[in-house]
């Protein structure tokens, strides 16, 4: 929502946290963003599709691979500052995945 009494823009930012995985992740990984641009008094729904390849990564073996457990979505205007949070769980064996990997 633009608060404000002039038109404006933002961007929301979506990150990825990964508390649990087994080697070090980056604390918070973009994954996704959306800029929007409101007049004054507008609100806008912002909605983002989120599949499972985005959170894979480089495990010990050197393959990118995607494990179950907890992940957590984090919104905001920058890594330092979170709007909203929402933990969710990938559930599966561990998958190895390639090139082909979905990104968007």
């Amino acid at each position: 929502t633009n608060t404000g009494a002039r038109p404006g823009a933002d961007v929301v930012q979506l990150y990825l946290h990964d508390p649990v995985a087994s080697v070090v992740r980056p604390v918070n990984r973009l994954i996704g963003y959306a800029r929007v641009e409101l007049g004054a008094g507008e609100s806008a729904r912002v909605e983002f599709a989120v599949h499972a390849d985005l959170a894979a990564f480089t495990g010990r073996a050197g393959d990118r691979i995607i494990e179950p457990g907890a992940l957590e979505l984090r919104l905001g205007h920058s890594s330092a500052a979170f709007a909203a949070s929402l933990g969710l769980r990938l559930t599966g064996a561990v998958r190895t995945v390639d090139h082909t990997r979905v990104l968007v």
